[in-house]
């Protein structure tokens, strides 16, 4: 199959998916603005062509040079794992005449105000929300929906950009905080756990599904630079804490028509257990989540996603083994990475369960925490017993520093 893949080199994942659908026999053409010999060696290797565009997200212009570029070439589909692509490959289907998922739905994964609304037609519970383009509208809607409440943009990925309000001093400053974004969704603040439900689907069938729970919640983490957030993934997604989620996560699928490909949901667990949608991407989650699936089920889901995405099947065995608790580290102190503490320890102990670890080089600049989820280090503990990979998701949190200066 010839399959175009828009930014195979970025983010950090992306060269893997590209790996991915070489992998399944997929002849992977890639479309980024950066030159060819700056992709990671993954994703050149794996590339059967690659056409460097002046800006990628000049999408009329992109549209054209790659229409030019494929003339006279058949192309079965079109994929981005990016959220800033996800609008660009579906309009790069409609003027290919390529299967898969158009603009307007494409749209309702992208605008967050247009997403509730399809679900609240579907009667799914979601937080209470309203767009705003204006200081004035931004207020109104603050005023309707009451405190405490989240701003953030309509379009945008992650928790960049996203404040949460408890006040009026705290809605004046999101307000300024959030002047360059065009438009922001005003939403309800939903006390509770966060979880994500992230599927790997093809023709409608959801062949895998992962639930992993935020330790924090990411915006906690986003706004506390002492904090090493944590994502642990479950591996039994039939327990009555996380069941909810999953068949909300179902519903919200079949609601927004989605079909083939990855998709990454967050919702939250109410204290009185209530599952309510937060949001949901037609893209794989990214900081190294994916990593934690496949050491939970000793599997490959870059080549696994490939594979549903240009045959319709996923053939590996995806069953759950393990938990898998994702750990991520920011340094202390600034400057450069001067040493680790508590390593050797926790290695010591831990290692038979530690799967990847990965920290910022001694030597290197530390990373900007508010710019980097993965932070100065990642690592993935497993275990088959929930409690057990907990303690040492959080040893690794509280034991292991890395020090900068």
């Amino acid at each position: 199959m010839n399959v175009i893949l828009l930014s195979p080199g970025f983010p950090e994942e992306m060269p893997h998916f590209t790996r991915g659908l070489a992998q399944v026999g997929a002849r992977v053409l890639g479309v980024g603005d950066g030159p060819l010999a700056g992709l990671p060696g993954e994703a050149r290797q794996a590339l059967s062509d690659y056409l460097q565009v002046r800006q990628l997200w000049q999408e009329d212009e992109t549209i054209e040079q790659v229409r030019g570029w494929v003339r006279g070439r058949s192309i079965d589909r079109v994929e981005c794992l990016w959220e800033p692509g996800v609008v660009l490959a579906a309009r790069l289907r409609e003027a290919l005449g390529v299967p898969g998922m158009g603009v307007q739905q494409a749209i309702a994964f992208r605008d967050k105000e247009r997403m509730k609304q399809v679900l609240d037609e579907a009667g799914i519970r979601t937080p209470r929300h309203a767009r705003a383009r204006t200081t004035e509208e931004l207020r109104e809607a603050a005023e309707h929906i009451g405190f405490p409440l989240i701003v953030k943009p309509i379009s945008g990925a992650g928790s960049a950009d996203t404040y949460p309000v408890h006040d009026e001093e705290e809605l004046a400053e999101s307000i300024e905080l959030t002047r360059h974004v065009p438009e922001v969704s005003v939403e309800e603040y939903v006390e509770g756990e966060e979880f994500t439900f992230d599927t790997v689907s093809a023709g409608g069938d959801v062949l895998f599904h992962n639930v992993a729970w935020y330790r924090p919640k990411p915006l906690i983490a986003r706004l506390n630079p002492w904090i090493s957030s944590q994502a642990i993934v479950l591996r039994d997604t039939s327990a009555p804490e996380v069941a909810s989620g999953v068949e909300l996560g179902r519903k919200v699928l079949l609601a927004l028509g989605f079909e083939t490909g990855f998709t990454h949901m967050e919702w939250f667990r109410k204290r009185d257990g209530e599952a309510v949608f937060g949001e949901i991407g037609a893209r794989a989650p990214g900081a190294r989540l994916v990593h934690a699936m496949n050491h939970s089920a000793e599997t490959d889901l870059f080549a696994g996603w490939a594979e549903a995405v240009c045959y319709g099947r996923l053939s590996q065995n995806t069953e759950k083994r393990y938990n898998a608790a994702l750990v991520f580290k920011r340094a202390e102190g600034e400057g450069r990475i001067l040493r680790y503490e508590g390593l050797d320890a926790l290695l010591a102990k831990y290692g038979e369960h530690i799967m990847a670890l990965e920290l910022t080089p001694v030597g290197q600049p530390r990373k900007d925490w508010r710019k980097s989820t993965v932070g100065d280090g990642w690592m993935v503990a497993c275990h088959p017993n929930l409690e057990a990979t907990i303690e040492i998701a959080n040893r690794l949190t509280t034991d292991l520093r890395v020090i900068a200066g």
